[in-house]
C-alpha cells in the first residue's frame, strides 16, 4: 500500500521543517519553490537558534527540540554549526539589575551563568571592557550560517527522506487538493502545506487580510572574515535586546530599563533597533538589526539605520576588522496579537503554517513536528 502524499509550498525553513516532519509521519513529500533557491527571510538572518529568547514552557521546549534537530543534521556533515552560546552585556545599573533578575529565574531550568566583568573576558576578547558591569551567559544558543544551512538542507532531506524538490515552480492557485503551477502543470496530494512566508498572501489574500498580520522589514550587515581565524566566541547582545524578547519580560525591573531607553535612545526604539552579532564558520560577522512594520515597505535600505546599528555595536563590541562586505534587508510576516505562529485550514486538505515572526530558525523544526503529529 502506498504512502499518503503531501505537497509543501516554500523551501524556506518552515517549509523544510514541515517536509521533514511529514516524511517522518510516513508521507511521500514534494516541495515546490517559486525561485531557483530559497532567497527570502530564511537566508537573511543571523543564523541564531535562540532558545534564550523564548519564555519558559512550551516555546522554550520547542526551541530546544529545534536546536537538537539542527545539531543532529549539522553533526552529520550537512553544514557548519557552532554551539557558541550567547552573552547579554550590561553597561548601566538598570541593565545589570535586569540581568540579575533574569539569572534568578533562568537558573532553575536553563544553563546560564551570571558573570562579572572580569569573568566575561574569559569567554571572549570581543567585548568592550570600559564600563562593563557584567553579563548573562547562556549555553543554549547554536549558530549556523543561514545561507549555507538553508542551501544544504534540501540535498540532505532528499538523500535521507527521499523528499523531492521542484524549483522555479510558482504555484498559481490551489483547488480540491490540487496544486496548479502556471497554466499547464498540476499536482495532486492528500495534504498540502503552504509555508511561503509573506508570499501566502498571493494564494489566499482574503485570509491574509482576515488574520492579525503585518510585515516586518529588518536591515542587516555582514563584516569581513576576521583575520588570523580570530573568533568572538558567544553571540553578543547589547542591552537593547533585553526589551526585544518575550522571555525577558519576567524581569520586574524591565519597565524601568525600557523607560530609560525611551528617555535616552528614543530614536532606536522608533526604528525597532536592537543590536546583536554572530559569527559564521568563515569568520564573517553578521550584525543587525532594525524592525519596521507595515504592509508595504520601502525596498531601499536606510543608511542612517545601518549607522545607528554600528554606533551602538561599538559601545559593547570590538573587532579586528570592521570592513562591511554586504548589506541587505529581509521581510517576514508577523502576527500583531502576540501569537507566535499562524496555523489554519483555508480549505479541505490545505494547511497554512506561517507567522513565526522572526523566530523561524529557532522554532520551525519543533513546531512542524508538533503540527504534523496533531493532524
Amino acid at each position: 500500500m502506498s504512502n499518503n502524499s503531501a505537497i509543501v509550498i516554500g523551501a524556506g525553513i518552515v517549509g523544510l521543517a514541515t517536509a521533514r516532519a511529514l516524511s517522518l509521519r510516513g508521507f511521500d513529500v514534494k516541495v515546490f519553490e517559486r525561485s531557483s533557491k530559497a532567497v527570502g527571510a530564511s537566508v537573511r538572518n543571523f543564523g541564531m537558534v535562540w532558545p534564550i529568547g523564548q519564555p519558559d514552557g512550551e516555546l522554550y521546549e520547542r526551541a530546544l527540540r529545534s536546536r537538537s534537530i539542527w545539531k543532529e543534521i549539522a553533526d552529520r556533515g550537512a553544514f557548519w554549526s557552532d554551539e557558541a552560546g550567547s552573552l547579554h552585556l550590561a553597561y548601566n545599573d538598570e541593565e545589570w539589575r535586569v540581568l540579575q533578575e533574569l539569572y534568578g529565574s533562568f537558573k532553575i531550568n536553563r544553563p546560564v551563568q551570571l558573570l562579572s566583568a572580569n569573568e566575561v573576558v574569559l569567554k571572549t576578547d570581543a567585548v568592550v571592557m570600559n564600563g562593563l558591569k557584567g553579563a548573562l551567559h547562556s549555553a543554549d544558543e547554536l549558530i549556523v550560517d543561514p545561507r549555507e544551512a538553508i542551501g544544504a538542507l534540501p540535498s540532505y532531506l532528499n538523500e535521507k527522506y527521499d523528499i523531492e524538490f521542484y524549483y522555479d515552480k510558482c504555484v498559481s492557485y490551489i483547488s480540491d487538493q490540487t496544486v496548479y503551477v502556471g497554466n499547464d502543470e498540476q499536482y495532486d496530494a492528500d495534504i498540502i502545506f503552504i509555508c511561503s512566508g509573506a508570499d501566502f498572501e498571493t494564494l489566499y489574500p482574503e485570509f491574509f487580510k482576515e488574520y492579525p498580520l503585518t510585515k516586518c522589514k529588518l536591515q542587516m550587515m555582514r563584516l569581513a572574515a576576521q583575520p588570523d581565524d580570530w573568533r568572538i566566541g558567544p553571540a553578543l547582545c547589547g542591552g537593547l535586546s533585553l526589551i526585544h524578547y518575550n522571555s525577558f519580560k519576567l524581569a520586574p525591573s524591565l519597565p524601568e530599563l525600557k523607560a530609560k531607553y525611551e528617555s535616552e535612545m528614543s530614536e532606536y526604539l522608533d526604528w525597532g533597533i536592537h543590536v546583536m552579532v554572530s559569527q559564521n564558520g568563515r569568520g564573517e560577522l553578521t550584525i543587525g538589526d532594525s524592525h519596521e512594520y507595515d504592509f508595504t515597505h520601502d525596498p531601499f535600505d536606510k543608511t542612517f539605520i545601518n549607522q545607528m546599528i554600528l554606533d551602538y555595536l561599538k559601545r559593547f563590541a570590538q573587532f579586528k576588522d570592521w570592513n562591511i562586505i554586504e548589506t541587505w534587508n529581509g521581510i517576514y510576516p508577523k502576527l500583531t496579537n502576540g501569537d507566535t505562529d499562524l496555523f489554519f485550514t483555508p480549505e479541505a486538505g490545505v494547511y497554512v503554517l506561517n507567522g513565526l515572526g522572526g523566530a523561524g530558525m529557532t522554532l520551525s523544526f519543533g513546531l512542524a513536528e508538533e503540527v504534523v503529529k496533531g493532524l
